[in-house]
């Protein structure tokens, strides 16, 4: 190959990888840093779980948030359970019943965790207003005997009409503690613990609201409650916004 050919080989080489480096924009080092603004829905896992393997139990629930600040999140939970009990003391039945409705959580998520470029990953804290309505009813009644000497393996069986409870409602306020990390593109896993003050609910005359959808179990003695929260969510990303530097990263 002649010397003429050779120059103009490399030239043209040169040109192309120039005009390569040019099309793909410019390099990740010299853009401004950006995170990106939308909303996050997806589904809660535990609840499907529970409702494939528990038969006296059906819950759903839908979990979403968007994104307001570099920090802050507004965030809520919709959803729906049904659940029948049988209330026991140590082994002996006492009562049979079902509680279901429907609730709303809502409230602000504040990021805590400082995303390198190109992350979107949550490590959160945050708090709750929750609002349930649902409906009780008990199915079968047994009178506390403890001589039991008709019924040695049971209380006595005292009714089995069907009384209802309708219109019901209850408050509370949750705080939350989670985290949400981006396991494929746009795909979230996320998991939190909840801690519940109960702030108001309905109790029926003669009976008492012992769980309610959305908060779980209540009892006599005490207005807290636990709970937790498996998701898997999908992120729709809508608009970027330039990333804070650290010192601007203090406030939301």
């Amino acid at each position: 190959m002649s010397p003429y050919f050779t120059k103009a080989f490399w030239t043209l080489a040169l040109c192309l990888v120039s005009l390569s480096g040019w099309a793909q924009g410019t390099p990740d080092s010299l853009r401004e840093p950006t995170q990106k603004y939308g909303l996050r829905a997806g589904l809660e896992l535990s609840k499907l779980l529970r409702t494939s393997l528990d038969d006296d139990y059906t819950g759903l629930e839908l979990v979403g948030d968007y994104r307001l600040s570099e920090k802050l999140f507004l965030a809520a939970e919709l959803g729906s359970e049904n659940k029948t009990t049988f209330e026991r003391i140590v082994d002996l039945p006492l009562y049979r019943y079902n509680s279901s409705g429907a609730y709303l959580k809502a409230g602000v998520d504040i990021n805590n965790y400082k995303n390198w470029f190109g992350e979107q990953n949550l490590i959160f804290f945050g708090l709750r207003y929750a609002l349930s309505t649902f409906k009780m009813e008990v199915y079968e009644r047994y009178l506390y005997d403890s001589y039991r000497y008709y019924e040695p393996d049971s209380f006595v069986l005292f009714s089995e009409d069907k009384i209802e409870y309708n219109s019901l409602s209850a408050s509370w306020i949750e705080i939350v503690s989670g985290f949400k990390a981006e396991v494929l593109p746009n795909i979230y896993m996320g998991m939190s613990a909840r801690i519940h003050f109960l702030l108001s609910y309905n109790q029926p005359d003669n009976f008492d609201s012992l769980w309610i959808p959305g908060f779980n179990k209540k009892t006599d003695n005490s207005r807290f409650g636990l709970g937790y929260n498996y998701s898997i969510s999908y992120f729709l990303p809508l608009y970027k916004k330039p990333k804070k530097n650290l010192e601007e990263q203090t406030s939301f």
